[in-house]
């Protein structure tokens, strides 16, 4: 997943340091903004700001308060570069939330690592799957609302698997995980080979077996059937050949009477964003939920794409 790293400084010298010392390891994208240029930086929801002190002329503190203040970037890291020694002043920019205070002239492994923790720190802290490794909740909000508010074209991907909670009860919550490790990586296999090199597509892992991603690739067709075929190709060999003939379980309800039911498949309920249509995350929930509930009242894996304009 790219990492989009927002440097605040009037000159070029600190950001080309950085795109050097990072040069092997492309996830990492560093961008340049003037302190004028700070409400820009919010919106995009970096997952790091370094400030360089001596490349602003603002109060460093104010300009740190004005990130902590803005609710989408509370937990966003800051790192401040300065060549400012004296010990009150450090210790009053680490006051203003700030993660890291580094002293000019710089050195360079210091710097890379410490930009290299924080941002292993923040997946941790941001709620990453233990399970899938794809982000959670805070992380899947936070990116659709930085797309909203950018007034991008993307199109979100809802997918969760259908009769799982049956095979659960026959093949116990290990082999469950399998499934759902299986499904994770359909799906990013697939999200990121829709991609270019411009394109930060996403994918995040909600819980159990549902999972969202997100593509700025909105004919999105060719990507959900490549799930489905990737899914439909491997899940097979998680059941035993003997319920793979029957073509059903059964599990025992709560009166004690065998229920029949399909085998695990895959439904993915597509919304493609109209800028006019959506005014914030709550009202494309409501929408995805609708098609995700036609998905899944559809026999067998499948998918259906919502592109409605109002």
């Amino acid at each position: 997943m790219a990492q989009e790293i927002y440097l605040i400084d009037e000159g070029t010298e600190l950001k080309n340091k950085l795109v050097e010392l990072f040069k092997k390891e492309k996830e990492y994208k560093f961008k340049k903004a003037k302190k004028s240029e700070i409400e820009t930086v919010l919106k995009d929801i970096p997952s790091l700001i370094i400030i360089n002190e001596d490349g602003v002329k603002d109060d460093i503190i104010k300009i740190c308060n004005k990130i902590r203040e803005n609710e989408d970037n509370s937990i966003t890291p800051i790192i401040v570069i300065s060549s400012v020694k004296d010990k009150n002043h450090r210790i009053s920019v680490l006051q203003a939330c700030v993660e890291h205070y580094i002293k000019v002239p710089i050195d360079e492994e210091y710097l890379y690592y410490t930009v290299k923790n924080i941002i292993r720190l923040l997946d941790t802290n941001r709620g990453v799957s233990p399970l899938t490794g794809l982000p959670g909740n805070v992380q899947i909000q936070a990116e659709m609302k930085k797309r909203l508010l950018n007034k991008e074209d993307f199109a979100i991907l809802y997918v969760d698997l259908d009769n799982f909670k049956a095979y659960n009860d026959i093949y116990g919550f290990l082999n469950g995980d399998e499934i759902i490790k299986f499904t994770s990586r359909c799906i990013t296999n697939h999200i990121a080979d829709a991609g270019n090199e411009n394109e930060n597509s996403f994918v995040g892992h909600i819980g159990g077996d549902d999972f969202v991603a997100i593509t700025s690739n909105i004919d999105c067709e060719e990507i959900c059937q490549n799930i489905i075929l990737e899914f439909e190709n491997g899940i097979s060999k998680y059941f035993t050949e003997e319920d793979l003939e029957k073509g059903y379980l059964e599990v025992p309800n709560r009166k004690c009477v065998l229920e029949q039911f399909p085998l695990t498949t895959i439904s993915i309920g597509v919304v493609v964003i109209d800028k006019r249509r959506f005014k914030n995350v709550l009202e494309i929930g409501e929408v995805a939920a609708q098609v995700k509930h036609l998905a899944k009242s559809t026999p067998g894996s499948t998918y259906i794409i919502d592109r409605r304009k109002k």
